[in-house]
Parts: C-alpha cells; sequence; structure tokens
C-alpha cells in the first residue's frame, strides 16, 4: 500500500506510540477498575430529582403492577366459555366500565360489559372482544366465532410482581426506570450522592474564551469537553481554570482540588517532555499508578492518587482528552458513581478506506458509518487523524479501533467500530 492510497497520514505528535513499557489499553482499564469503589455516601431524593442518579439501594415492588387484571383495548368483557364454536351468539350487555371504576357483581353465563382500555376486568370475565368485532343492537351484543378465551386481558403482575426486585444497586437512572418508580408510588428513592470531580488545563499557551490571544497562545477546549462531559454524567463538577506551568502554582492546584473532590481530572502537563515535573508534584501528594499507555491517540495518559481522590492526567490534545476520556475516565467515574459499567459497544462491519496502523498500540480512529451502493453498513474515516483535529470527532460518529497487534488495515476488511452514542456522558 502506497502512501498516496491512504488518506489517513501520519500525526507528528503521535509518532513515537510504541514504547515496550507503556501498558494495553486492557490491562490499563483493569487497573483502574480494580483500583475504584463506589463513594461512601448515600441519599434519599425526591423521585422526580432522582434522573441520571445511581441507585445505592435495590428497589423492590410491594404492590403488583397492574394491580389487577386489565382489559388491553376497547370493546367488551365476557366470560370465554360463551364465545361461540360455530356461529355466533348473542349476550346482553348489562353495563360498562371505565378506566379506573369498577363493576359491582359478577358476570353471569350470558353476560357481557362495555369495556375501556385499563379498565379492571368484571368478576367472572376473561376475555375482551374488540368492539370492532361484534354487533351491537340495545343491551343485545353479537359475538362471532373464533375469538379465543383469554384474549386482550393484561393480568395482574404482568409487569411487575408483589416482592419482585425491579432495580438493581448500582443501576443508573433513566428515563424508563424513573417511569417504573413511579409506577411503584415510590416518593423518594435512595442514591449515591454526587460524585466531586474537579478539573483543569495546564499550559502557558492557554486561553479562555472570551480572552484575547497573543501569538502563540490558542484558546483551551478541553475545559469546555469535559465541563459538558460531566454534566452529561451527572457528577459535580468544579472548573479550576487555567494553570500555569510552574510548579509551585500546579502543586497548590493538585492539592487544592484534593482537598474536596473524590476525582481530579487535569488535561495538558504528561507528555514526554513534562512528564518528570508532574510526577515530582504527584509523588509528594500522592502516587502514581501508570504514565503510559499504548494506545492512539492519548498515550500519555496517567492515573494515581492524591490524598484520598484519583487523579486522571489527560494528555492535551483535544482528540486525545475524547478518546481517554471515553475509553478510561468516563467508565472509571461511573464506576466511583456506583456502577459496574459495561464495556463499550462494539461490532463489525467492512471500512470502506484504507486505514495506515503500526503494531504495538490501540488505535481509535474516527469513522463515520454509511450505507454503500448495495446497502451495506460500512465506514470511513473522517480523513487526516491528528490528535489536534477535534473536528474529527465532531465529524465522526464512531471510533474505529484497530487492535494492539494489528498492522495496515485495506479496504474492504472487517473492524471494529464503537458507535459515539453517549460517548461524552
Amino acid at each position: 500500500m502506497t502512501e498516496s492510497d491512504n488518506p489517513i497520514q501520519d500525526d507528528p505528535s503521535c509518532r513515537s506510540d510504541h514504547d515496550p513499557q507503556s501498558l494495553p489499553v486492557s490491562a490499563a482499564w483493569e487497573r483502574i477498575r480494580t483500583d475504584l469503589a463506589p463513594v461512601a455516601g448515600v441519599e434519599r431524593v425526591s423521585t422526580r430529582l432522582a434522573l441520571g442518579r445511581v441507585l445505592a439501594e435495590p428497589v423492590t415492588s410491594d404492590i403488583d403492577v397492574p394491580a389487577h387484571d386489565n382489559a388491553a383495548m376497547d370493546g367488551y368483557a365476557l366470560r370465554g366459555g360463551d364465545i361461540p364454536s360455530e356461529g355466533s351468539a348473542t349476550l346482553r350487555c348489562i353495563g360498562t366500565v371505565m378506566a379506573g371504576h369498577t363493576l359491582d357483581g359478577s358476570l353471569q353465563a350470558g353476560d357481557c360489559v362495555r369495556i375501556m382500555t385499563g379498565a379492571p376486568m368484571p368478576a367472572g370475565a376473561d376475555t375482551v372482544v374488540m368492539q370492532e368485532n361484534v354487533r351491537r343492537d340495545a343491551d343485545q351484543v353479537v359475538i362471532a366465532a373464533g375469538e379465543t378465551a383469554g384474549q386482550n386481558v393484561r393480568p395482574a403482575g404482568e409487569d411487575l410482581r408483589r416482592g419482585e426486585t425491579v432495580l438493581a444497586a448500582g443501576q443508573r437512572i433513566g428515563t424508563a426506570e424513573l417511569g417504573m418508580l413511579g409506577s411503584l408510588g415510590l416518593v423518594e428513592v435512595p442514591v449515591y450522592r454526587r460524585l466531586r470531580v474537579a478539573f483543569f488545563s495546564t499550559g502557558d499557551e492557554l486561553r479562555t474564551a472570551g480572552s484575547s490571544l497573543d501569538p502563540g497562545q490558542i484558546y483551551d477546549s478541553n475545559r469546555y469537553t469535559l465541563y459538558a462531559a460531566l454534566q452529561a454524567l451527572g457528577a459535580e463538577a468544579t472548573d479550576m481554570g487555567v494553570i500555569a506551568d510552574d510548579p509551585d502554582a500546579m502543586e497548590q492546584a493538585f492539592a487544592d482540588a484534593a482537598s474536596f473532590a473524590d476525582a481530579v481530572i487535569t488535561s495538558g502537563g504528561v507528555s514526554v517532555g513534562e512528564a518528570d515535573f508532574v510526577k515530582d508534584i504527584m509523588n509528594r501528594l500522592g502516587q502514581v499508578g501508570f504514565w503510559k499507555i499504548a494506545m492512539r491517540p492519548g498515550r500519555p495518559l496517567a492515573f494515581g492518587t492524591i490524598g484520598n481522590a484519583r487523579f486522571f492526567g489527560l494528555p492535551g490534545n483535544p482528540v486525545s482528552v475524547v478518546a481517554t476520556w471515553y475509553q478510561f475516565v468516563q467508565p472509571a467515574l461511573r464506576r466511583m458513581m456506583g456502577e459496574d459499567p459495561e464495556p463499550p459497544t462494539t461490532f463489525r462491519v467492512r471500512t470502506a478506506t484504507a486505514l495506515r496502523k503500526r503494531p504495538g498500540r490501540t488505535e481509535f480512529q474516527r469513522g463515520i458509518l454509511r450505507r454503500d451502493d448495495a446497502g451495506e453498513l460500512v465506514v470511513t474515516t473522517t480523513g487526516s487523524q491528528g490528535s489536534g483535529i477535534l473536528r474529527s470527532v465532531s465529524l465522526a460518529d464512531c471510533f474505529i479501533v484497530l487492535p494492539h497487534d494489528s498492522g495496515d488495515v485495506a479496504a474492504g476488511t472487517m473492524v471494529d467500530v464503537q458507535p459515539f452514542h453517549g460517548v461524552m456522558g
């Protein structure tokens, strides 16, 4: 494969990626995972305010949902034994049952009642015939053969049974889960307290949006990326701004962050030339678990502790921040929030473009999923894969995951992709 055959160009900032001392991606995650536990602290919150929170205790149903057998559609409730085996049968309609109401008494042979969707089944009735399938004249209702005893009835407890565990401890409460809690009539639920996360960027060249730029300066995008990701995750995020490349200022920022946060996230200051600088601070205030991961983008990722806080030192390049967040930081924080996160959703598709890759690192190239002319789902790259090109993430809808030991990949080869849905939150 010639260079002209491949739209992907090497990024100079990522060329020295092969390092035998770098941890493989799977080993790095396992070390993070085994080191973390949920935060201490449980609180009870209003069910309406529990969206996005993580359950600290299992939720058990005290009731059947629904609480009674009920009609699955509008029609006529009757005894299954009154359905004719052939021809038709005429029944007597003795009343109407609306949702939220009941019928006094019990149906006898030859009786039926008009019933609305969700209304409790009258005593003696076990079947509902759709209103479109009957003929009615005053209180006379004609039922034809072909109906089935027991049809169109939702039994009590069909959704949830009394005593059943509805939601497990460690489950994040989403839209459907909130609805289930409401169906149980719960006013409040026990959840882990919000995770406190402090984050800041490092670098003399960085400026915050709204500031003017002098020569050699750039706007800091990483704090905006991390702020959005932490908000989506439901963490209590504290933005500590940009910290200058000064040992004293850096050490003070680390100490201040660790004094109140459960986790401290930094971007920048962990590349090869700067590693010893931050390592010295880390060794004085805590300890470093590991420093380099065999991945691209995002090789210089630090993990350790500062006091009682967990530390995640992300690279400074914007795409590296996204990649390391998705692969390591997000699942780590979710574990600290009380969840047991599953691995990212991955499936295989053909690559429509050739991919350049060196063995010895896992790569997360940015891709776009689409249908080819034959209707097959394929993936293409977003073009240049430089770790400073944040637009490559904005254009993409997935990571193309190239394994640690693989080399160049020819067009038409099956590759793994991780959809971006939920990537930052």
